[in-house]
């Protein structure tokens, strides 16, 4: 099966040696996003405001690659603080509906660029 890399505007440029999103087949599998507003590529302010543009980057990819958050079978958020899991649990709650898809969190010490949280997500378009 052959890959298609897929690139939105509407998210942060990659900033390594990776693509925002690959599609093999139905699946997508969605590079981790962190808060980085895609218009200036800086760090948004505080864990709210992450947590919003880190589901808000997902949101761009996953519609660049003919999907939605609708389409997410899988997402793995990575938490530097773990007691942000309930603010992350309502944001999905906004972004998500039922059925949700499977999740992990983890408890992480670093991320890229000081950011406190970070998402990537698999995605099926099979249909």
């Amino acid at each position: 099966m052959s890959k298609t890399i897929i690139h939105s505007p509407d998210a942060p440029a990659a900033i390594g040696t990776y693509s925002q999103a690959v599609r093999v087949g139905g699946a997508v599998y969605l590079s981790a996003q962190i808060g980085l507003d895609p218009s200036t590529m800086l760090m948004v302010e505080g864990i709210d405001a992450q947590i919003g543009r880190v589901l808000e980057n997902l949101k761009a990819v996953a519609g660049a690659a003919g999907g939605s958050l609708g389409d997410v079978v899988k997402v793995t958020v990575f938490l530097t603080d773990l007691a942000n899991f309930a603010k992350f649990n309502e944001a999905m709650a906004r972004y998500f509906a039922e059925p949700y898809p499977a999740r992990a969190v983890l408890g992480v010490t670093a991320l890229p660029r000081g950011a406190l949280v970070a998402a990537d997500a698999v995605m099926d378009v099979s249909r």
